[in-house]
């Protein structure tokens, strides 16, 4: 079952789907014509972080091996946009991530909650892929979402911090599931990696 806007302000709201910051408003007016809820999904920012592949620094991945957020820290090279934003040249693939940090607890006697992570339609027709058979995000996670941004058009796109650039579709989980972190459970960076708070 696929939440409508209002069940997303309603999950919201008993803490069931935590957005941080909470996007707003939540509904149009005269006074804020914009809102970054659509009837069934709500759209997230892109931060001002990026990492672009290391060209050179040769390696490969071996996809079996553990570790992978600190293998993609040293794979890719980090870049903060500036007001200019970073021009995605047709072809290239890099990675973001989200402004918003999203948290879907699984807390026993409550709803629980998965999400996917979709491309805007108006984007998609410019050429721009927000994700790569990884929509999903599961039940029990918490953290920034990580965007595998690539352009398949023939045309450069310019992104902006702070660009309204995926939105999430919240779908409820039968059942409570036990909980499976991934090795990105509390990623704050687009390669995956947990950010070190100062005296520890």
């Amino acid at each position: 079952m696929i939440l409508s806007n209002v069940a997303i302000y309603a999950a919201i709201d008993a803490g069931d789907i935590i957005i941080r910051p909470e996007p707003t408003p939540r509904l149009r007016s005269l006074a804020n014509p914009d809102s970054p809820y659509d009837t069934m999904s709500v759209n997230l920012r892109l931060s001002a972080q990026l990492n672009l592949a290391n060209q050179r620094k040769p390696f490969s991945f071996d996809l079996r091996e553990k570790g992978l957020p600190d293998f993609l820290k040293q794979a890719y090279t980090a870049e903060q946009m500036g007001s200019g934003g970073f021009t995605l040249d047709p072809g290239l693939f890099v990675l973001g991530n989200t402004v918003e940090e999203v948290q879907l607890p699984i807390r026993e006697g409550r709803p629980v909650y998965a999400a996917r992570v979709e491309g805007r339609s108006s984007f998609a027709r410019c050429g721009l892929v927000v994700h790569f058979t990884a929509p999903t995000i599961h039940a029990g996670f918490s953290g920034t979402i990580t965007l595998e941004m690539l352009n398949l058009g023939k045309h450069s796109i310019v992104l902006f911090p702070g660009l309204e650039i995926c939105q999430l579709i919240f779908e409820l989980v039968q059942g409570t599931p036990v909980r499976a972190n991934s090795e990105f459970q509390g990623q704050q960076t687009p390669a995956g990696t947990k950010l070190r708070r100062r005296g520890k």
